[in-house]
């Protein structure tokens, strides 16, 4: 005589898709911005709340303190052609930047 194997509970990952839509050419870009050593931190926050759409200023914190410990950071993903927009407002800024 077998004994009832027990149900073993199934366990359903969660799955978290971050979709972003742009808007233009259709050409999807990330903005990096990478560090200089030659700017403050609220200084870096400013532009980034200036000229990145939706950005705030915890967000911008938090990237800027990315760029300074890890050296980069995407600030800012969508259609290529605000992409460039954004980095070229950046750069005005000061700041080392390039659109992969």
């Amino acid at each position: 005589m077998t004994m009832p194997t027990p149900a073993t509970p199934q366990t359903i990952p969660d799955i978290t898709e971050d979709v972003q839509t742009g808007s233009g050419d259709g050409f999807e870009a990330r903005v990096i911005v990478y560090n200089c050593d030659c700017h403050t931190y609220q200084q870096v926050i400013d532009l980034f709340c200036r000229f990145i759409p939706g950005m705030t200023s915890s967000k911008a914190f938090e990237l800027a303190y990315r760029i300074d410990h890890e050296g980069e950071a995407m600030v800012f993903a969508g259609a290529s052609e605000q992409a460039e927009e954004i980095a070229a407002k950046l750069a005005g800024g000061g700041l080392r930047v390039s659109v992969q």
